[in-house]
């Protein structure tokens, strides 16, 4: 029997929009990065272990792409806008993650962005830290095309080769 690898999109399309601030403090929407592809990224910055490994992930990955990221808009937008704000963001991503534009928001236009996107985040109280929080997420990457529609989307479980495939695929 043969098997067909589905890389196919979720049975209802992921809408993909949003409004909301960069790290530069720009007020920033989906048509903003019209004309580019975008590679969509939720986390946030006190993430110790999931956000950190695939941000440099992916930033190999687009490393990779040579002079075909130039077409492509990298973005990451925060989970938890209570502590991520635009400096947050710039800081974090300019010193570790260069490649990469920080959007953030109030609660509101995060559960926005989070219900267009599909992405699951909830704050619950760190044992690892007394009086802290994390904020377990979805950790999904996803692929928009330049006019912001969904392409595809790359689960973590995917190797840095299979996503750099699937990724030129697309491009």
């Amino acid at each position: 029997m043969e098997v067909i690898k589905n890389y196919s999109k979720p049975p209802t399309p992921v809408p993909g929009m949003f409004t909301l601030t960069d790290h530069n403090g720009n007020k920033v929407d989906q048509n903003s990065y019209a004309g580019f592809y975008r590679l969509v990224f939720f986390g946030f910055t006190h993430c110790r272990v999931i956000c950190p490994r695939n941000l440099a992930r992916l930033s190999r990955i687009l490393d990779a792409l040579g002079d075909r990221i130039d077409g492509i808009r990298p973005l990451y937008i925060s989970v938890d806008p209570e502590r991520d704000t635009p400096e947050v963001m710039k800081k974090f991503l300019e010193i570790n993650y260069p490649h990469f534009t920080g959007l953030t928001g109030n609660q509101e236009q995060i559960d926005k962005a989070k219900k267009a996107f599909r992405v699951f985040a909830e704050r619950k109280a760190d044992p690892e830290d007394p009086g802290g929080y994390a904020v377990p997420h979805t950790a999904i990457t996803y692929l928009m095309d330049r006019n912001g529609r969904y392409l595809t989307h790359f689960a973590e479980n995917l190797s840095e080769e299979e996503v750099l495939e699937r990724l030129t695929e697309q491009l």
